[in-house]
């Protein structure tokens, strides 16, 4: 082959590859640029109504975790009086967890958002949850307080979906009225924990167990030895009083007698019609249902339901935050979810 065509055939060669080096290099910039623009379409045009939101939020001194930035669509309804749909679904905890969700946290802030919006009367509550952890189930549960305490006759109403058992009754508890579809499954009002042991097993393999520990109970549970009844004795003395303030949460909110909540309040599940003659929900029904509820309960024709949504950069995908991918390992890789904490949660 002369050197003439060689030249020609590495000209060619080179001409092709620029191209598509530049086909590649300029969709990637469109794409970002359709990311950007998209994510500011859904952030900053609704314009005019996001720049008011946050000077309002600097006026009255509130920050971002206070009433966080997230976008509003309109959902369902019509009307002057706007309410707020949101959603609990799947374990309850504030934690990132390596299967996904940012559930619970996005309903929190969802929450808290709701909360110092003046305009926002009511909120729609939708609860499909086995339950979760319960420090996380106590800070859903003050937030909706907090929402109901922030201004005079606000309102909230709990549509519960497939289920809404153990923590999940726990977080609609603070709610005017708690609707269930026909199948729900809700109940299971109790604290759980559990471990295993392997001691004898341990044995039979050859693994031996070393700890060092400044105290005798500082390896509570320790799978690899025999469990110490004294240990068992401190854990369900522990429980119990969790499993009270649950109890007197009941009593409390749904106005019903001690005896009659300690004997519903032995971890059994109920359908929704033995819920509503346990007085554990006020009646079944659908979601269209819970949006004429909530307008009978503030005494309007009619209201405008909208729902939040957050905003994931490309940052919060890759970096920590509780929804990167970098937060998901980190969480398996310390073995946060070995379910071996105190849980309200159905089992």
């Amino acid at each position: 082959m002369s050197d003439n065509m060689k030249e020609k055939k590495s000209s060619r060669g080179c001409g092709f590859g620029c191209l598509v080096m530049l086909a590649v290099i300029g969709a990637f910039f469109a794409a970002f640029a359709a990311l950007v623009y998209f994510g500011l379409a859904s952030t900053s045009f609704e314009g005019v109504e996001i720049v008011r939101s946050l000077q309002s939020k600097k006026e009255r001194g509130l920050g971002d975790d206070e009433s966080p930035r997230m976008t509003e669509s309109w959902s369902t309804g019509s009307g002057n009086t706007r309410v707020v749909r949101i959603p609990v679904t799947g374990m309850i905890m504030l934690t990132p967890t390596p299967w996904g969700d940012r559930n619970t946290v996005t309903a929190l802030r969802s929450i808290r958002k709701a909360t110092h919006d003046e305009t926002v009367k009511a909120l729609i509550l939708e609860v499909n949850s086995g339950g979760g952890g319960i420090t996380a189930s106590d800070v859903i549960y003050q937030a909706l307080l907090n929402f109901k305490a922030a201004q005079p006759d606000r309102k909230i109403v709990v549509i519960m979906g497939d289920m809404a058992a153990s923590g999940a009754y726990y977080v609609s508890l603070p709610a005017d009225y708690i609707l269930a579809h026909p199948t729900t499954v809700t109940g299971s009002i109790g604290v759980i924990m559990q471990s295993v042991n392997i001691q004898e097993l341990a044995a039979k393999i050859g693994i031996t167990d070393v700890t060092v520990k400044s105290g005798e109970n500082k390896d509570f549970f320790n799978p690899m030895r025999e469990v110490n009844p004294e240990q068992v004795a401190m854990m369900q003395r522990l429980i119990a009083r969790m499993h009270q303030r649950f109890v007197s949460l009941i009593v409390e909110n749904r106005k019903l007698p001690q005896a009659a909540v300690e004997k519903l309040a032995d971890g059994r599940v109920y359908l929704a019609d033995e819920a509503v003659q346990n007085g554990l929900i006020d009646g079944i029904g659908y979601y269209q249902d819970a949006e004429k509820k909530i307008a009978e309960l503030l005494e309007v024709e009619s209201v405008k339901v909208l729902r939040y949504h957050e905003q994931m950069t490309l940052s919060d995908f890759f970096g920590g935050g509780g929804a990167g991918i970098a937060s998901k390992l980190e969480a398996l890789i310390q073995g946060q979810y070995n379910g071996s904490g105190l849980m309200y949660l159905s089992k």
